[in-house]
């Protein structure tokens, strides 16, 4: 495989922005609308590598910078050769800068406190101080070794202030400056690969700041353009809406990212149309272990695709009595090992005998879905 990064349209729909693209990393490529699983802490909970390539993933988010400053240590990391080695997935990555973990933190003044050079916050385990900066935030990705990077930012609230969403924006934009020289210096990881940076679009729920913050973003020529900030993911209708007001800003032939999407499945169908390429989302594997497994169909309306669930949002809630003695399959027409083998009556009894045994399989068949989603979108763009 080529040591590079590049992204390149293959087609787009006939009525929508959705698109299929072609993403190629030094460690594989990816055709995109792609789900990442996330790995925050080196593994996605419940599966292993070898279940995530059966499932059909593509690229992880694996190793969140905050998570591994923590722990294991980046000297543990570089030991390893790199997050690739250390947690046993050879195919494309993507990790995130911190930043997202320092705004959840610095509602805890004892724990971080935020200034305009970075975030000081107090190790979870040891109670050392530690500082993160556009500077420490990027060198430790380079150990992390992923072939996508973040530029460190202030994840925005979404609480309303257009003050403190101004703040947030500009000490972004100048952290993304900052994060961008240092990356230039050696584009490479810490072993050799070329690493992609992609900046991220802040500005909360105020239009005229992610556009202002937008058409700053993409006047820097990075590598790919996320969409940042607490109501991304959390509110569906807002993410879509958000996606529309910036879309005609961001370059065509750049990666677009909406972090944290992927609650339900129809959450990828309704971004997707909006002309994005790729998202994350711990949703799948957490909903799986609480007893919340997705099910319904995928199915063509109007040339686009819709999620039709058996009950509210797609999923059904395996500890109800009614599937006790259900021989049928979590969803009928799914081919993870899980639906292959097993019956909702069986997963009823491992939910509530609290076996390990449920938490693996419900996770294999929840990020199937999310892989069957994307092939589906893909499939009804190229054709």
């Amino acid at each position: 495989m080529a040591n590079n990064f590049s992204s390149s349209i293959i087609k787009t729909h006939k009525t929508l922005p959705a698109r299929v693209t072609k993403i190629t990393t030094s460690h594989g490529e990816v055709l995109t609308p792609a789900f990442m699983p996330v790995g925050t802490r080196a593994f996605v909970n419940h599966i292993n590598p070898n279940d995530l390539v059966d499932s059909g993933s593509q690229i992880i988010l694996g190793g969140n910078t905050y998570h591994m400053l923590c722990s294991p240590g980046m000297e543990t990391i570089q030991a390893a050769g790199g997050m690739h080695q250390f947690m046993g997935w050879q195919g494309p990555m993507l990790t995130d800068s911190g930043g997202f973990q320092v705004f959840s933190l610095s509602k805890n003044s004892k724990i971080c406190v935020i200034d305009e050079n970075g975030a000081r916050f107090k190790h979870p385990i040891t109670g050392k101080m530690l500082y993160l900066t556009p500077e420490s935030s990027i060198q430790a990705q380079k150990i992390i070794g992923a072939d996508i990077i973040m530029a460190f930012d202030q994840c925005t609230p979404d609480d309303g202030q257009k003050e403190n969403t101004l703040a947030a924006m500009e000490r972004t934009h100048r952290w993304l400056v900052e994060s961008k020289e240092i990356h230039e210096r050696d584009s490479s990881s810490a072993y050799g690969y070329q690493q992609a940076l992609f900046g991220i679009v802040q500005g909360g729920s105020f239009r005229d700041l992610r556009e202002q913050s937008a058409e700053f973003i993409t006047s820097l020529d990075l590598d790919g353009i996320a969409l940042g900030g607490e109501v991304i993911g959390f509110d569906i209708a807002k993410t879509c809406e958000i996606i529309d007001w910036v879309r005609d800003i961001l370059p065509e032939n750049k990666t677009r990212y909406v972090m944290g999407v992927g609650l339900n499945p129809q959450d990828l169908i309704d971004t997707t149309a909006r002309g994005v390429d790729i998202f994350d989302c711990v949703a799948p594997t957490r909903n799986a272990r609480h007893g919340s497994l997705y099910c319904g169909k995928i199915i063509e309306q109007d040339g686009w695709l819709a999620f039709v669930g058996e009950e509210e949002k797609g999923r059904i809630l395996i500890k109800k009595s009614i599937y006790a003695h259900d021989d049928r399959p979590i969803m009928e027409d799914c081919d993870c090992s899980t639906c292959r083998n097993f019956s909702r009556a069986y997963l009823h009894y491992l939910f509530k005998s609290k076996s390990l045994s449920y938490g693996y399989l419900a996770s294999v068949h929840n990020i199937r879905v999310m892989h069957r989603v994307c092939e589906k979108i893909r499939e009804i763009i190229l054709r």
